[in-house]
């Protein structure tokens, strides 16, 4: 197994990995406006403003935090118990979907 970046415990109660090598893979060719952010990821897992169910896939949750019109939007899948990083982008909009987690006000 790769060495982890992370290793987080989301407010639903599962954990989240995500490797150095598939890390380095999301801020080279995916999303690199993230380069250097790892720790504001870990933080919207850990303490989201809200949590979403995918409505494409049951499997897939999508964490958010920030202040409309920016959000960072952690995007996991869960397996057998645990998660691990699909992706992260800013956005300035929330996608569809089950509300499953909010924090309390």
């Amino acid at each position: 197994m790769d060495d982890p970046i992370f290793e987080v415990t989301t407010p639903l109660r599962f954990i989240v990995r995500c490797t150095r090598a598939y890390w380095q893979f999301i801020v080279s060719e995916k999303h690199p406006v993230l380069a250097g952010r790892e720790e504001e990821v870990k933080q919207v897992l850990t303490d989201p403003d809200e949590i979403r169910r995918s409505r494409k896939d049951p499997a897939v949750w999508l964490f958010y935090r920030g202040r409309s019109p920016r959000w960072l939007c952690a995007v996991i899948r869960r397996e057998d118990g645990s998660g691990f990083l699909i992706t992260a982008y800013p956005t300035d909009a929330i996608k569809a979907g089950e509300v499953t987690w909010t924090r309390s006000r």
